[in-house]
């Protein structure tokens, strides 16, 4: 299966289904399951900050116990949407992307988290997410830049209901 690597605090808003497009400066063709792994950095001044630091809140979560070095979710690919659009945020924003297929154009507005949980600048990708399942132990592993081959047989994960 592919996975990806991703800083805390993002891996966990991923796992937890309030982030639904993971932004990266580059494109991806994959399409289907993929696994998120939590790297083994986090990004404490972006903990501290909201809302992310309500939203893991919300859920249980600090700075002080979020999951690193491990499978936290497995989910879909979707699909990898270029950001087209200039961003006035936060006020008035609405970052403007284009899919895959140059046919769909999808705005993400202020109203709800999204655009504080990545990097919507023209020119970068926003990779799209779904049917999330957290682990409900997450499964150490030895991350990778890029996307990469995790072999989940035999791991003994478990996933949430």
């Amino acid at each position: 299966m592919k996975a990806i690597t991703i800083t805390q605090p993002w891996a966990t808003l991923i796992a937890l289904g309030e982030k639904k497009f993971e932004t990266r400066s580059w494109a991806t063709k994959h399409r289907g399951e993929i696994a998120i792994h939590a790297g083994k950095k986090i990004d404490k001044k972006a903990c501290a900050s909201d809302p992310i630091r309500s939203t893991l809140s919300e859920h249980g979560y600090t700075v002080d116990n979020l999951p690193t070095g491990a499978v936290v979710a497995m989910c879909q690919l979707e699909d990898c949407w270029e950001v087209i659009g200039e961003i006035n945020f936060p006020v008035e924003g609405t970052a403007i992307l284009n899919d895959s297929t140059g046919t769909k154009i999808y705005g993400i507005t202020p109203d709800n988290n999204e655009l504080y949980f990545g990097d919507y600048s023209k020119g970068r990708f926003a990779w799209e997410i779904d049917v999330v399942k957290w682990m409900v132990n997450p499964i150490p592993a030895k991350g990778q830049q890029g996307l990469w081959n995790w072999d989940y047989e035999g791991q003994g994960g478990k996933e949430s209901e």
